[in-house]
């Protein structure tokens, strides 16, 4: 598919800071339905992607994300990404969360 935007992915992760969605996202793997959510909302900013694009993009952000922040936590401030801090937001505080949860099983 085409390159998302700018604009586009700062809509997609407005989308994605909603706690509804959220939890949603954190509560599923079959996501479909989710992101059929977000593809609907994006229409309304006149942004037209599909629910599969939407999950893409998701999935790399997430990765980026998490490449970028493990790479911190080891000291290495040679990898960012553009939009760390929206996502750090979003995605920082369930991750520690969820690696103590695996450290106490």
């Amino acid at each position: 598919g085409k390159h998302w935007t700018v604009n586009e992915v700062r809509a997609l992760i407005r989308i994605w800071s909603d706690k509804s969605i959220q939890q949603q996202l954190e509560g599923t793997v079959r996501n479909k339905r989710i992101f059929e959510q977000v593809a609907a909302r994006l229409q309304k900013f006149g942004i037209d992607r599909d629910w599969k694009q939407c999950r893409t993009k998701y999935k790399n952000l997430k990765h980026e994300y998490k490449s970028v922040k493990s790479a911190q936590e080891s000291g290495s401030t040679s990898k960012s990404m553009k939009f760390f801090n929206e996502l750090d937001a979003i995605l920082g505080h369930c991750t520690m969360e969820q690696a103590s949860k695996s450290d106490n099983g």
